[in-house]
């Protein structure tokens, strides 16, 4: 079994508002892009890993993240593009692991379960139960209708995929002319069943500066467990 993981860091981060790309901002004295790609490099499981990242940022990425198993590919115009960037550097695999190098908070043991459930069923991702209750709104926001918070996932990554059906469901999506900001909806758009792992609600994405905190608090909690 050969599993790649594609970790994808090419976002701009306007959200966030920084000088620079969030990946490099710190959570406790390491970058966000270091904690990300450690958690794949410290796995048994995990064979090679492809860190998509923007242009400005290779020189940089590379220095700080060297390694034999670890290469580079340059990001796209949107994250179907990103992924598809690295996708075409990939000779052959068994099972591709996509993830977002803003999630550093990732746990080996999640990304187990869902590469388990991948080999089950062919796809599969992380996600949590939703805690709120979720309103349906029409364009005028106004409540439209309330669905039923039991059938509600909050999809995170890592979403893992047999590779030759990751690549079939992709040329797919772009023979059509559509462009999806979930991996999921590829394979959904082909009729494909995706598992769902119920993971860790402590596998935030860094999105906004709050967030560098909240995971500082989060990784401060972890190491006392």
């Amino acid at each position: 079994m050969y599993n790649i993981a594609v970790i994808v860091a090419a976002g701009n981060g306007t959200r966030m508002g920084a000088q620079k790309s969030k990946m490099l901002l710190e959570i406790d004295g390491k970058t966000v892009i270091e904690r990300t790609v450690s958690v794949f490099d410290n796995m048994a499981e995990i064979d090679e890993i492809i860190v998509v990242c923007r242009e400005c940022d290779f020189e940089e990425f590379s220095r700080l993240l060297p390694g034999e198993n670890i290469t580079f590919a340059i990001g796209g115009e949107t994250r179907q593009q990103s992924v598809k960037n690295a996708v075409d550097t990939i000779d052959e695999c068994d099972y591709i692991v996509i993830h977002d190098g803003a999630r550093p908070l990732v746990r080996e043991e999640t990304i187990i379960k869902t590469l388990d459930k991948a080999q089950e069923m062919g796809a599969a991702a992380a996600g949590v139960y939703v805690k709120d209750t979720v309103k349906l709104v029409d364009d005028d926001l106004n409540i439209a209708g309330t669905p039923n918070r039991k059938y509600l996932v909050s999809i995170q990554t890592p979403q893992i995929f047999e590779f030759e059906l990751y690549k079939k469901a992709l040329e797919k999506a772009q023979e059509e002319g559509a462009d999806y900001t979930d991996d999921c909806q590829l394979i959904e758009h082909i009729g494909g069943k995706v598992g769902v792992v119920i993971g860790e609600y402590d596998n935030i994405k860094i999105t906004t500066k709050s967030d560098i905190p909240l995971a500082q608090s989060l990784l401060n909690a972890a190491s006392k467990e």
